[in-house]
């Protein structure tokens, strides 16, 4: 006669949780370290992948959080790249003018960035859009002014 498996019964769950006691307290404490050990090497790999995607390094990833971190992130770097340019040695008056001109729109855009973090949805992705649309166009010009 063969017996047929009907998948896990109430008698089973009971049955699981009898071992779970006795071996609970033994396997416990030489498990919980290697699981403890494990986290933390896979948060450390969440934090390296997303400071490489924002381009940022780890330790400053925590200034680059919540929903517009990115365009925050992206920010700092246009504001890098500006400074740049104008330490350029062949820098151009209309390329300074750029530089500060695009100084002051991005200190603009970090603004509605942080204003936009208590906004309702529809219209913090709105904001968000229009601000990496500016973004955009700033590092295009950047990237041309320094020659890549």
């Amino acid at each position: 006669m063969t017996r047929k498996k009907d998948g896990f019964t109430p008698a089973r769950a009971k049955n699981a949780i009898a071992v779970a006691k006795v071996l609970g307290p033994v396997v416990l404490p030489v498990v919980t370290p290697y699981v403890v050990q494990g986290a933390a090497a896979v948060r450390d790999r969440w934090d390296r992948r997303r400071a490489r995607k924002l381009g940022v390094s780890v330790d400053d990833l925590g200034q680059y959080s919540g929903r517009g971190g990115t365009l925050h992130a992206r920010i700092a770097g246009a504001a890098t790249g500006l400074n740049e340019l104008r330490m350029k040695d062949s820098a151009t008056a209309d390329e300074l003018a750029f530089a500060d001109s695009a100084e002051s729109t991005l200190h603009q855009l970090a603004a509605a960035v942080r204003a936009a973090e208590r906004m309702p949805t529809p219209r913090r992705k709105a904001a968000h859009r229009a601000v990496a649309t500016e973004l955009d166009r700033i590092e295009d010009r950047l990237l041309t002014a320094l020659g890549i």
